[in-house]
């Protein structure tokens, strides 16, 4: 019989969509409604593991921070990134445990602010691509951020300028132990760690070390994954299926890849990088790293998707 083990990696935008205020209680609401979900699988009988991602919230976060720079100290990315984390871990958690005590459902649930270890020496830290935080109009504005070290970038299209930062390759989960102990516990405690891919991490001098950059959340996922063993991922999205020719007249759904198509795809363009592009990517990593299937569907087809009834199903042949 199959393992039913499960690193479930669900997107920033499940919690909180483009769009949506922001607040405390509309994200309550939003991780509510992922929380039965989660539940439905955990009543099927399965273990989960879930990690989840933190854009939006550590935008939100970012953009505090610059409100009020005059006033209190900013925090460094790495800090945010944690911040982040403990936020939506919070929140999980507490509707994870009410949607369990509503059915009767006894399993712990604890989240972990959760470090990953990234090559100091990785190429991505002297070639900076990821957006993050607000858009900067302003001339004095772009002097400040410039005169910090940031890297900014031009976005034509919606205006203005964003700070871009590294988004190094996941390596190793530094809590890998601590979550290998609570998900091995008898009762099977549902873990909820390396949020928004995990906090970056290098080592220097044999100490741990913040730094400023963004990791992956689907690539930090894959790795999750193979630091715990488990034979599969899910990837929750904002979309059903992949899609072959996405948006165009010739648009495909797929049900099913092996890696090798997945590859094929990936060097053809057809997932770009700021979309589906890193999750057929960490697919692909998870599934040569020892895992056995990877199921990519959004958040209302998560358990059909899991039953090999709905989403797309990546394995190795």
């Amino acid at each position: 019989m199959p393992e039913k083990k499960l690193v479930i990696a669900i997107g920033g935008n499940a919690i909180q969509p483009a769009g949506d205020s922001g607040s405390a209680e509309a994200q309550r609401h939003r991780i509510e409604e992922t929380a039965s979900k989660l539940a439905d699988l955990v009543q099927a009988g399965y273990d989960v593991v879930v990690t989840h991602g933190n854009g939006p919230q550590v935008g939100n976060i970012l953009l505090q921070n610059e409100e009020a720079r005059t006033r209190v100290p900013a925090m460094p990315l790495d800090v945010c990134g944690a911040e982040s984390q403990a936020q939506i871990g919070y929140l999980l958690a507490q509707a994870l445990r009410n949607e369990f005590a509503a059915r009767r459902i006894e399993r712990g649930v604890a989240a972990v602010v959760t470090q990953t270890l990234v090559d100091a020496n990785d190429p991505a830290f002297a070639d900076p691509t990821k957006p993050i935080g607000p858009f900067y109009q302003r001339e004095s504005d772009l002097i400040v951020k410039r005169a910090k070290g940031w890297k900014l970038m031009e976005d034509e299209v919606r205006g203005g300028w964003r700070r871009i930062v590294p988004s190094p390759e996941p390596l190793d989960i530094v809590e890998k132990d601590v979550i290998l102990k609570l998900v091995g516990d008898r009762d099977g405690n549902v873990v909820i760690c390396a949020g928004g891919g995990g906090i970056p991490v290098v080592r220097r001098n044999g100490r741990l070390v913040g730094v400023e950059a963004v990791i992956d959340k689907d690539l930090g996922a894959a790795v999750l994954g193979r630091v715990l063993g488990w034979k599969g991922l899910v990837i929750a999205t904002d979309v059903a299926q992949v899609a072959l020719g996405f948006g165009k007249p010739t648009q495909r759904f797929l049900e099913h890849m092996t890696v090798a198509e997945a590859k094929k795809h990936l060097a053809e363009g057809q997932f770009p990088a700021g979309s589906m592009g890193p999750k057929i990517q960490a697919a692909v990593e998870f599934l040569e790293s020892g895992g056995e299937y990877v199921v990519v569907t959004d958040l209302e087809h998560l358990v059909a998707g899991v039953d090999q009834k709905a989403g797309t199903r990546i394995t190795k042949a």
